[in-house]
């Protein structure tokens, strides 16, 4: 009876989660998690791994002590100047060893992080700061019109620069831009405005940080576009953070080596704030923070610091591989790199292992699961064109994607559904949008996929981006890849496009090749040949740049629609 059951629960596990029997050898089907809020990792590792190098930048670097001191400062500080527990405060930096301490001592005060983007401008940043009623930013000096540019400004600015730390040369280009870019500043602005260095000085290393009330509380706030087209602020609590970090720790195998991670994803996207930051932390790497992506910057400092890890997204392994075809560095250091924010094709992730040896997976999220739901595995059983299998403790479904009540049969596209730890809390003050993208506790994706027998996942599109033609379903990515090969290609983008016969018809938009003519009529003949009918583009336009991308590379189709 007892050999029936487990039989019985060893069947229904494969029908219903067949990952988990291919998972990496070593990575469990389930975590216990540490019960501490989002700073509690850098306390744990400066207390077991004090005198590591925590992170790496230009000629500074600061220790796990050292860095765990610094972040009570900040705490101490902000105390001191009013914040209470579950106040927000903005962080306006790239990645620099004060975004690190600014993350941990917001928290540590009891505060939530609202992360504002240096690629927004002032008017995005202005609704930000003001739907979260955030009245304290620390940010860069050169970042400053945006805080002060828009109809909602901060009362108090904690400002710092890089400038001290950059190489001679780049040290003038940036205080020229400076100048350039701040003009001459108001005094009244001024007097908002303290130096945080200075301000860090005066506080205490020793400060106890306030303990949170609950691990649910809110502790990182950030813009999204979410699963609608309408931006919304997405809700990350303690619990959220710790889990996605611990999951990705383990999924790395849970090593305590002396790792080294390479962090050029930027830390105010939840990508590289858990990816980079938190697990680094957790693993007591030592992070070479970038706080741009800089091609050549980036290849020196791989022959210089030897990171082991890094975490990317395709446009960057991209540009890196450009310039590894000659053959002349050493960029073998690398063990495992991880791509997201957009889908990684197959034949860059191969030249990217040709020049570096390292094994390449991507992975899959969303902003509103902390990042991270799905990653390749890292033993070399990762498939190519998948987004691997889904993280520890994390349940996905597959439903279909009219009602999103009905799970669909293995190999059938549907929307995917995540129910896991590192699911948000909601959106900030938005309880309509909640209740639509988290339904019965499963967290509705808006991405369409396919899952095969042995529980490798497919991304197909976006639920939005879907275009229907006739009555038939086109996958705009599946055209975009069909497309790309063509010669002459450089990239593509497909969109749908409003016809009162077909209801939708299929539009292309291409870059072509530097040179190359476009013949349209060899172009269509290519799509009859290896596109159905229903695909193939009935309008085509030749964009004279590149394609609108975010910052993690993602193509902006809805900007492609307008």
């Amino acid at each position: 009876m007892a050999v029936t059951s487990q039989r019985t629960k060893i069947e229904k596990r494969s029908r219903t989660a067949p990952w988990l029997d291919h998972y990496p050898e070593g990575v469990p089907a389930s975590l216990e998690y540490p019960q501490i809020p989002a700073w509690g990792f850098l306390e744990r590792t400066a207390a077991d791994y004090g005198d590591r190098v925590a992170c790496h930048y230009y000629n500074q670097r600061m220790t796990y002590a050292e860095l765990f001191a610094a972040a009570r400062q900040m705490a101490h500080v902000l105390v001191k100047s009013g914040i209470k527990p579950g106040d927000r405060v903005g962080v306006l930096l790239p990645n620099t060893p004060e975004m690190l301490v600014a993350l941990n001592g917001i928290w540590m005060a009891g505060g939530v992080v609202v992360a504002v983007s240096p690629l927004m401008v002032a008017g995005e940043v202005t609704a930000l700061l003001k739907t979260t009623q955030c009245k304290t930013v620390i940010g860069l000096d050169m970042l400053l019109p945006l805080l002060f540019d828009g109809e909602y400004q901060p009362e108090s600015v904690l400002l710092t620069t890089i400038a001290d730390r950059l190489p001679l040369l780049q040290k003038w280009g940036y205080k020229a831009a400076r100048i350039v870019r701040l003009g001459i500043r108001s005094k009244a602005r001024d007097k908002r405005c303290r130096d945080l260095a200075k301000e860090l000085a005066q506080g205490n290393p020793i400060f106890q940080p306030i303990q949170q009330h609950s691990l649910d509380d809110p502790a990182f706030i950030l813009p999204t576009g979410g699963t609608t087209a309408a931006p919304k602020a997405v809700v990350l609590s303690h619990r959220n953070l710790v889990a996605n970090a611990w999951q990705l720790h383990h999924w790395g195998g849970a090593t305590m080596a002396e790792e080294t991670v390479l962090a050029v994803v930027p830390f105010f996207h939840s990508y590289g704030l858990t990816t980079c930051a938190m697990t680094g932390t957790a693993m007591a790497a030592t992070l070479v923070l970038q706080h741009r992506f800089v091609p050549r910057r980036v290849l020196r400092a791989i022959e210089t610091a030897r990171p082991s890890v890094f975490h990317a997204v395709p446009a960057m392994l991209c540009q890196l591989n450009k310039l590894m075809r000659d053959g002349k560095g050493d960029y073998t250091s690398i063990n495992y790199c991880m791509s997201g924010g957009a889908p990684l094709p197959t034949s860059v992730a191969e030249e990217f292992t040709e020049h570096t040896g390292a094994i390449v997976v991507e992975g899959y999220g969303l902003s509103e699961a902390s990042p991270v739901t799905h990653a390749g595995p890292l033993d070399g059983s990762a498939r190519a064109g998948t987004i691997g299998m889904p993280l520890p403790d994390t349940e996905v479904r597959i439903v279909d994607a009219d009602t999103g009540f009905r799970p669909v049969a293995p190999g059938e596209v549907g929307e995917i559904t995540v129910r896991a730890p590192q699911v948000m809390v909601g959106y900030w003050n938005n309880p309509e949008a909640t209740s639509s993208a988290i339904r019965d506790g499963w967290l509705y994706t808006g991405d369409l996929a396919v899952c095969d027998d042995q529980g490798f996942f497919r991304i197909v599109d976006r639920k939005k981006d879907l275009i229907i033609t006739s009555g038939f379903n086109v996958y705009p990515s599946d055209v975009e890849r069909v497309i790309k090969q063509f010669s002459g290609i450089q990239d593509a983008a497909v969109v749908g496009v409003s016809d009162p016969d077909r209801g939708e018809v299929v539009k292309a938009i291409l870059v072509l090749e530097r040179g190359v003519q476009f013949d349209r009529k060899e172009f269509l003949n290519q799509c009859k040949i290896h596109l159905a009918k229903h695909k193939q583009p009935r309008m085509i336009e030749i964009a004279e740049g590149d394609l609108p991308r975010n910052f993690l590379g993602k193509v902006l189709r809805k900007d492609l629609r307008t």
